[in-house]
């Protein structure tokens, strides 16, 4: 690996480049990021949705591109698949890809492109898949394009933030990560709800296609502050050569590993709420109200808005917590049993609603603990990445973290076709169970991980 010798990789914190004790680059960072995920969980709220009630039914599905030869690979693998676990199986690998497709986006910036190329061309590329989405014969290809985008721009943007500052910040890191956290939720707050709306009123491709339009507004944010941020560009045959990892930071970054590894039981949990989650929503929900049903896209928007309103408490009590303050591997211990209770209101939700209907205030509560339950693990995580891993392999790093988010996804796809088969209420204990145990991980072993990791 090869670096820029002389590229500047911290952009720092000074008087004239600080907004509330903050670089300016992170307001960027996180508009951008906020725009790409209301755009993104736009989409998702509606795709599995679109495909049971719509794209897998006979008239629709023989109109897609490429659907024939997938189902008849899947069910090679798998044996029959009903629309639900055909429909699992496809948001599954789609989410898990999105989230594989980093690491190779983070090499090639470290590599050649550099951060900065590397996120318009993520972002141009998804503005395409968005657009794309809006017929159904381009649906596979529009998935396509969306996790190669996605790729491109993921683990770069989120490197960038931690770039932004220069060593011994980092309480300072990790509060910017969680501002840019709060730029991720208030898109993942709209997107469904604007998105969702449009569906319900003008049809999914509506939707769909205003998902394209808000990507677009994240190409222009990201162009109109990029004098803001860090400056580092990618090796070449004429830079600097860094010598090779050091015998500790190769350790520092298995260690790493580890910890990424643990978080992949509650990415399993968590993610299935917006998967079977919908599903069981849309057959068992009582969402009338006085005005009208309610869309189900729109409690993809629960989780994201109580991640944001959480924030600042979430950070006054650290800092109140002081030297008593949890520590990263411990934070994400919290963030699994939160979403192990969330899944587990899910399943008494489920047991009583029975074969009929319930009040979805548990399913509420459940979105809204798994809102808490992200900010605990994921910002968590992005700031452990970018303090601990080596400089040299820091975006193909910070892509890796991404790695989780994709074994998860993968996963939780899977899973998801045991859903009819289980039932609701067992579904629901077993998605709980995972969880817990990626809880359980932590109360054994973070002390001595943690001890390892501030060595």
């Amino acid at each position: 690996m090869t670096i820029d010798a002389t590229a500047d990789h911290d952009v720092g914190i000074n008087s004239g480049s600080a907004i509330l004790g903050q670089p300016k680059g992170v307001y960027f960072l996180a508009f951008t990021e906020a725009w790409e995920r209301f755009s993104y969980y736009g989409m998702t709220s509606l795709v599995v949705l679109y495909m049971t009630q719509a794209l897998l039914l006979p008239g629709h599905v023989e109109n897609v591109a490429g659907m024939a030869s997938m189902k008849a690979s899947l069910e090679q693998l798998f044996g029959p698949l009903s629309v639900q676990a055909l429909a699992s199986q496809i948001f599954g690998y789609y989410s898990g890809l999105v989230y594989f497709t980093p690491v190779i986006g983070g090499w090639l910036a470290d590599r050649w492109l550099g951060a900065k190329r590397a996120v318009i061309a993520g972002a141009v590329l998804m503005s395409a898949g968005h657009f794309a989405m809006a017929f159904d014969a381009s649906f596979l290809g529009a998935l396509l394009l969306l996790i190669l985008g996605s790729g491109l721009l993921k683990g770069n943007i989120s490197a960038q933030v931690g770039q932004l500052y220069p060593a011994g910040e980092e309480a300072q890191r990790t509060r910017g990560y969680a501002i840019f956290s709060m730029g991720i939720n208030v898109g993942a707050v709209g997107g469904p709800l604007v998105c969702g709306l449009l569906a319900q009123i003008y049809g999914w491709h509506v939707g769909f296609g205003f998902a394209g339009v808000l990507m677009l507004l994240a190409v222009v944010t990201y162009l109109s502050g990029t004098r803001h941020l860090p400056a580092a560009r990618p090796a070449g045959k004429h830079r600097a050569t860094r010598a090779p990892l050091t015998a500790g930071e190769r350790k520092t970054v298995l260690l790493v590993i580890g910890v990424m590894a643990i978080t992949v039981f509650q990415s399993v949990a968590y993610y299935q709420l917006f998967n079977v989650g919908l599903v069981w929503l849309e057959a068992h929900g009582n969402v009338h109200t006085l005005i009208g049903d309610v869309p189900i896209p729109w409690f993809n928007s629960i989780d994201a808005f109580f991640s944001i309103i959480a924030v600042p408490p979430l950070i006054a009590l650290w800092r109140w917590q002081a030297e008593r303050e949890p520590g990263d591997v411990a934070k994400i211990g919290i963030g699994a049993a939160l979403m192990a209770l969330a899944a587990a209101l899910m399943a008494l939700a489920a047991h009583n609603a029975g074969d009929g209907r319930t009040s979805v205030a548990l399913p509420f509560v459940a979105f809204a603990l798994s809102g808490i339950a992200f900010l605990y693990y994921w910002p968590t995580l992005l700031a452990l990445v970018s303090r601990t891993a080596p400089p040299a392999i820091v975006s193909t790093m910070m892509g890796s973290a991404f790695l989780t988010l994709f074994v998860g996804n993968s996963i939780m796809g899977q899973i998801g076709g045991l859903y009819e088969g289980l039932g609701a209420t067992r579904f629901w204990l077993l998605d709980a169970a995972i969880a817990a145990t990626g809880a359980l991980i932590v109360l054994l072993i973070n002390r001595p991980l943690s001890r390892a990791l501030k060595g």
